[in-house]
């Protein structure tokens, strides 16, 4: 098998090449296969602005009520005290991750745990509203 000793001296040429260019930005162990070229990351960037756009403008036409995941959580929070009884026949506990998926989601289209700036989800605002109404849940069943 001849692949095995092809892919050093690929290296080895590559290496040799960097070497003879002055290229002096390459990493030893990472592959240049890998990298991206201008073009390609400039084509990501597009795409991914795009995808950021069309996000934004997702919730544009619904009512501010509807789509503040705090604001929809107060609801269900006034309902639980009001009409106990329904609130619990209706197993709303179940219903509200599906309920909140979409909206959780395209707040987190842009999170990118790999940057070095980015937001821990527990200090993101729908994560704190989340924990208050389970908090305030936990605290009116255990009274």
């Amino acid at each position: 098998d001849n692949s095995s000793e092809f892919i050093p001296k690929c290296r080895a040429c590559r290496r040799q090449a960097r070497e003879q260019s002055g290229e002096g930005d390459h990493h030893e162990g990472l592959s240049s296969d890998e990298e991206l070229t201008p073009t390609e990351v400039d084509e990501f960037q597009k795409s991914k602005d795009n995808v950021l756009e069309d996000s934004r403008k997702i919730f544009e036409d619904v009512h501010a009520d509807f789509c503040d995941i705090r604001k929809i959580l107060l609801k269900f929070q006034e309902w639980k005290e009001k009409f106990p009884d329904s609130y619990c026949d209706a197993y709303i506990s179940f219903c509200l991750p599906k309920l909140l998926n979409p909206l959780i989601r395209v707040q987190l289209i842009s999170w990118n745990p790999l940057e070095q700036n980015f937001t821990e989800l527990e200090e993101m605002p729908w994560f704190r509203a989340i924990e208050e109404f389970s908090d305030a849940e936990n605290a009116s069943e255990s009274k």
